[in-house]
């Protein structure tokens, strides 16, 4: 299989969706079950024996002894693209087939995004000991067929001693280099909060400027502030990526927003003083206007330190030039980093472009992954 094929068999993936016209697949939804009956037929068409875990995890294994786990996600972010999570599953499939000397567990994790229920790496974290026990998450694997009673079964023990991920970058910065691989020294931690501006829903014909408790004008004042500390902190990035206004009619002054932030930085502790910034920036706006604002922590992730120099000598080897960096995306590498030493790769996204379905990879960079996990695969030895 070659980058061409990888290419073509995402493409044929992303056809699996919740709504036709896009690529959405969530956690545990209809669509994943043909996903997962097509990636299990390629697993087993390269030697793996194969079984789909407790909490929907699709896991081959291919060889004997302390083995070498290669995965990636099979979800998707809302009207997302081909590549993200499943261009790792191929590469991990791929490299299966050139017949590695050494044991490997190809993990297809069944959710990596937290759209379904805004938690993300629910198959992961089961892996290393720490799954997710809502009850809402476990009515979903339930309804799939599957048993919550088993999870405890599929965290991994001696049997697997490393972890390595290949994953679109999601990002500008390797194709403004000009490279097709990147090193992934760390993944930076996160911070996911959502607050709630509480004022007073009232007629917006009949309530004068002054003595008006605007609850989505104070949140739009709390957005730009958002911005400005992310523009004026280096490295730091800071988003609102979801908003909610109650009652949410055109006549009717806002009683009540939700919105959604992310902060994320390579540092914790440029992150953590950014996070107390916008937090405190919240209550100093909102008091004025004559609102309350509460804040509720949703993820909390310290940046994580990859085991990159195995990745590193690889490119090296491979013949294409080392570029290291830092992902601020998360990934389920920064979970599996919990239990063993964990590696990733990062392939160019030409454009930049992520969660999106204008994302694309070039089969010459696919290819250049393939060599570079080649050459992983020889070098890579149990600790």
């Amino acid at each position: 299989m070659d980058g061409y094929e990888i290419i073509r068999r995402c493409r044929l993936l992303a056809r699996s969706t919740e709504e036709p016209g896009h690529i959405t697949r969530t956690y545990l939804s209809p669509p994943m079950r043909e996903v997962v009956r097509l990636v299990r037929g390629w697993m087993e068409d390269v030697g793996m024996e194969t079984r789909v875990d407790a909490v929907g995890n699709l896991r081959g294994v291919y060889g004997e002894g302390p083995r070498l786990m290669i995965g990636s996600h099979l979800d998707t972010a809302p009207c997302g693209g081909p590549f993200d999570g499943v261009l790792g599953v191929m590469i991990a499939i791929a490299l299966v087939e050139r017949r590695p000397l050494c044991g490997v567990e190809v993990a297809a994790f069944s959710e990596g995004e937290g759209v379904r229920f805004g938690v993300p790496f629910i198959g992961s974290r089961a892996l290393v000991g720490s799954p997710v026990m809502d009850d809402a998450v476990l009515t979903a694997i339930r309804e799939f067929g599957l048993d919550p009673a088993e999870i405890p079964a599929a965290a991994i023990g001696g049997e697997v001693a490393g972890y390595l991920e290949f994953h679109s970058e999601q990002g500008p910065v390797l194709d403004s280099l000009g490279l097709p691989l990147g090193v992934v020294e760390a993944i930076a931690g996160q911070s996911r909060w959502q607050l709630r501006f509480a004022g007073q829903a009232n007629h917006a014909g009949t309530t004068p400027m002054n003595l008006r408790r605007d609850a989505l004008a104070g949140a739009a004042e709390w957005i730009g502030l958002v911005e400005h500390v992310a523009r004026t902190t280096s490295g730091l990035v800071a988003t609102v990526g979801t908003i909610e206004a109650r009652p949410g009619a055109d006549n009717v002054i806002p009683g009540m927003v939700r919105a959604g932030l992310d902060v994320r930085h390579a540092l914790d502790e440029v992150r953590e003083r950014a996070l107390n910034v916008l937090l405190d920036g919240a209550e100093r706006i909102a008091a004025p206007r004559g609102l309350t604002v509460e804040g509720e922590p949703r993820l909390e992730q310290h940046t994580v330190p990859l085991d990159f120099e195995p990745v590193e000598k690889a490119v090296q080897s491979a013949g294409y030039a080392v570029h290291r960096m830092i992902s601020g995306a998360g990934h389920d590498a920064m979970i599996l980093a919990r239990k063993v030493p964990a590696s990733m790769l990062f392939v160019r996204s030409p454009g930049g472009i992520g969660h999106h379905p204008e994302e694309s990879v070039l089969a010459e960079d696919v290819d250049a992954a393939l060599a570079a996990g080649d050459r992983f695969l020889q070098i890579w030895r149990p600790r």
